[in-house]
């Protein structure tokens, strides 16, 4: 069982509402698709089996015609001979052929009329069809399109938070070179008291100088961090 269960649903469906229901519009447009040509093509089939039906019917009508007119013939010499019976007996015949003939033609006339409205149907469902492979081709370009913007941004966000841990590793990098310059001052010098105070004013120094990077570098990594964001 497809999306449409009968022609009428094809025809008379409104497609913008059935792919808005969708989850996934262009799967959806596929069996849409599928299912009217499938339609199309039983419609195209009735509509052939109707015009053979016709031609059939054409020509037992043209049988039927032949016939009336040699009973008539027949009808017509049996007077010219003097044989009223025979002429009354072919007329009858005539009239016969006459009834056959009216019911064929109504037949004759339901077939072409069914036929009409196949040709009719046949041309709403080729205007649906016709819609739905353009809509088709509309959703493909916009997936396509979607999705390469979609790789598009996924690369400029990866690299912005690449850079931005980069030069977070850096500047944690200087800090630690810093700290282990203090560490140096204490390397291979006396203990004494001169040195003691000397070893805790170049520490001041040293620590004012880290605490200052170390503010520097937060605040540039909170200014990169709202880029990011942003981007």
């Amino acid at each position: 069982m497809g999306i449409f269960t009968r022609f009428s649903d094809i025809v008379n469906s409104n497609i913008n509402a059935i792919l808005d229901k969708a989850e996934d519009p262009e799967k959806i447009v596929r069996l849409m698709i599928q299912e009217m040509e499938d339609t199309l093509v039983e419609v195209r089939s009735a509509a052939a089996r109707s015009i053979a039906d016709k031609k059939d019917l054409n020509r037992k009508l043209e049988a039927l015609d032949r016939e009336a007119r040699d009973w008539e013939d027949k009808a017509e010499l049996a007077i010219r001979k003097a044989r009223e019976d025979l002429a009354k007996a072919a007329l009858v015949e005539k009239s016969r052929v006459a009834r056959a003939a009216e019911v064929l033609k109504q037949d004759y006339l339901a077939v072409d009329e069914g036929l009409a409205k196949l040709n009719e149907d046949i041309a709403r469902l080729e205007a649906k069809l016709e819609d739905a492979k353009a809509r088709q081709k509309a959703l493909l370009a916009r997936h396509k399109t979607a999705s390469s913007r979609l790789a598009a941004r996924k690369k400029i966000h990866d690299y912005k938070i690449d850079d931005a841990i980069t030069r977070f590793e850096q500047y944690t990098r200087r800090i630690d070179d810093v700290e282990s310059r203090v560490e140096a001052y204490d390397l291979g010098l006396p203990k004494d008291l001169n040195h003691e105070f000397a070893s805790l004013e170049a520490e001041d120094a040293v620590r004012d100088e880290l605490d200052a990077l170390k503010r520097r570098v937060e605040g540039r990594t909170d200014e990169d961090d709202k880029n990011v964001a942003e981007s």
